[in-house]
């Protein structure tokens, strides 16, 4: 007998029952003891430290719905792990069954259509490996270990958002897994609420394994950084603020505040043109005026570059702690920039901690906030706090830190919230910050598609209490 967690306390798991389930899955099921269910549990976040009942390492879709079934003939909590790169640990449940699709890692790309079909499994590395041989890529992340599938279920930024959109802009159809065991395919024609749901509403409504993404040629980039001393943060923030309200859609640039290798803190500016070369120069010499950086990395070089040049800053295996707010044109205003220097409190306790401001607008913004779960559409920027690369021990610091920091910037921001960014901790507020306008309609979606409830491990829309019928 093992016991495993349900949604509402516990059961005994005969031995026949999970050998059956064993034998119909064409992956691997793990248990505690077994080869490799240490490695499996764990992801990115090491602050994350759950041990599953269960772990299904499915290969196919009909082992995600054999396993989805499975947990629902016996009320199991259930988690979903797609890629591992996941900040609340949501991924991983205590005592339950965790369906693990980091094996699902299929891409196909039509270059003639310029469509590319992606399983669940895959990183943001591994889907620009695939599409980068036919010179395409789409929005997709910062760093080469994102997770597609969370990535893209809750709206997705990335360095092409303001030339392209979000990554769940880019979708054109899915393949979902509903509550119920059963396979739906949503698109604008067929099941167009689930559609509109999966599109920024998280993983509420079921296990999405399959995307189909419309693709954009391009293969090189005009990108690097601008550094600078912390000493002229203002200087810098000045600038900024002032070259990005008014920059071309093929241009993103953001702004990170962190720690230097040598324990200095500074300030930097990271772009990313996606334009023509010789075009994006131009645009970006009013901003290279700020004179005598501690250095200028920006030049020519393939997408897959600036897809992985911060990589090294989120390693996986350490600790970390993030949160993030829409931020509206209140940027240009003297009191953000002197509340951000004044808060900040370089060098952090961790030198991997970090404060970014993301530029968003363009075709981020283009998209009417009704024709996504994503409604976030009108923040020009939003602003992230991470406390990481620290270890246990070092914890509470690190989590005092970023939410004094994010405290003490509330007061500038919207309210809301991307989901992607959003800590475990924030609580119904923090679930309807990220959602916004769009909550209760998601909530009746929550109702028609999975009105138990059982795909609960994420920031939750709760069912409605009336059995509404979405749009």
């Amino acid at each position: 007998m093992l016991l495993a967690a349900t949604l509402t306390g516990t059961v005994e798991l005969p031995e026949k029952a999970i050998a059956d389930f064993r034998r119909n899955l064409s992956g691997r099921l793990l248990l505690p003891g077994d080869d490799d269910y240490d490695t499996v549990r764990l992801i990115w976040n090491r602050m994350i430290d759950r041990r599953p009942a269960l772990i299904a390492r499915c290969a196919t879709v009909e082992d995600v719905v054999h396993a989805v079934r499975f947990a629902r003939e016996r009320d199991l909590l259930l988690s979903v792990r797609g890629g591992g790169h996941n900040v609340t640990g949501n991924a991983v449940c205590d005592g339950g069954l965790m369906i693990d699709l980091s094996l699902m890692k299929g891409a196909r790309v039509e270059p003639d259509r310029l469509v590319i079909v992606a399983e669940p499994g895959l990183t943001m590395g591994e889907f620009d490996t695939a599409t980068q041989r036919f010179g395409l890529a789409t929005t997709g992340g910062f760093v080469s270990t994102t997770g597609l599938a969370g990535l893209t279920v809750g709206g997705g930024h990335g360095w092409l958002m303001r030339n392209h959109g979000l990554t769940c802009d880019n979708l054109l159809s899915v393949e979902v897994v509903t509550a119920e065991g059963r396979l739906l395919k949503a698109s604008t024609e067929e099941n167009p609420d689930l559609f509109w749901g999966v599109r920024g509403g998280g993983g509420n409504f079921g296990i999405v394994t399959s995307f189909e993404f419309r693709l954009h040629p391009l293969d090189e980039v005009l990108a690097g950084v601008l550094l600078y001393p912390m000493s002229r943060a203002k200087e810098v923030l000045d600038h900024y603020r002032g070259f990005a309200v008014s920059a071309p859609d093929e241009l993103t640039a953001h702004v990170l505040i962190t720690t230097w290798f040598d324990g200095s803190p500074v300030i930097a500016i990271g772009v990313c043109y996606s334009g023509p070369v010789e075009r994006g120069e131009r645009v970006l010499e009013p901003l290279r005026r700020l004179p005598t950086p501690i250095s200028d990395t920006i030049r020519p070089m393939p997408y897959t570059e600036i897809q992985t040049m911060f990589d090294s800053t989120n390693p996986p295996g350490n600790w970390y702690y993030k949160t993030g707010y829409f931020a509206p044109d209140k940027i240009r205003d003297d009191g953000f920039i002197d509340a951000l220097i004044a808060h900040s409190d370089f060098p952090s306790p961790s030198i991997l901690s970090r404060v970014v401001i993301e530029h968003m607008a363009g075709a981020v913004g283009r998209v009417e906030p009704d024709e996504t779960a994503f409604t976030h559409r009108a923040a020009p920027f939003d602003l992230i706090v991470i406390a990481g690369g620290f270890e246990l021990k070092e914890s509470h610091e690190n989590i005092r830190w970023a939410r004094e920091v994010w405290g003490a910037m509330r007061p500038f921001m919207s309210g809301g919230f991307y989901v992607n960014y959003l800590d475990a901790d924030v609580g119904i507020e923090g679930v309807r910050g990220a959602y916004g306008q769009a909550y209760e309609r998601l909530a009746a979606l929550k109702t028609k598609y999975d009105p138990d409830n059982v795909f609960r491990l994420n920031h939750n829309i709760s069912p409605s209490l009336e059995k509404t019928t979405p749009r």
